[in-house]
């Protein structure tokens, strides 16, 4: 009997932990193409897991995302930059972000499924756009440098697209 016991002790300990184990949190990072603010991307996620979108902005900037997803179990969360703390939860808050940053770094957008609809592996093909709109827009790619400067009645327009082409 003790050692019936015991092996079901053990199973249970050793399926606990199996179900403690979490599903790592998928990063990607968001580019815009040159000379534009914003960028649109198509996914799919499934039961736990997470993407975490990162950007880097400007303290400032208007930042806007919203999400559409076939699932309405899905959401994203908006966490500034050296902060565990969301500025924006979209279960609470719904599918659209729009607001001034508050700080200068990368952001991270977090897109997840509730926990009811993760249990049950449901899944969420979606689509999730980002902007940033203000002086010195930039994503996590090097973006490029585009400045106008006068000087005595003489105005030059200095680009760069900062595209790595060069050595």
């Amino acid at each position: 009997m003790r050692s019936l016991v015991a092996g079901v002790l053990s199973l249970a300990v050793l399926g606990g932990s199996a179900a403690l184990a979490e599903v790592p949190i998928r990063k990607e990072p968001v580019h815009f193409k040159a000379g534009e603010s914003g960028a649109t991307i198509k996914g799919k996620i499934k039961g736990d897991e997470t993407v975490d979108y990162v950007l880097n902005a400007q303290k400032g900037q208007s930042m806007v995302v919203t999400l559409e997803a076939s699932n309405t179990s899905a959401y994203f969360n908006v966490t500034p930059p050296g902060s565990e703390t969301a500025i924006f939860v979209g279960s609470t808050s719904g599918n659209r972000y729009e607001g001034t940053l508050p700080a200068s770094g990368e952001y991270t957008v977090r897109l997840y499924l509730m926990r009811n609809a993760a249990r049950r592996g449901e899944t969420a093909t979606y689509k999730i756009n980002f902007g940033v709109l203000g002086a010195s827009a930039k994503s996590s790619s090097a973006a490029g440098f585009d400045q106008k400067l006068a000087l005595q009645g003489i105005t030059f327009h200095v680009t760069c697209p900062n595209d790595s082409s060069q050595p």
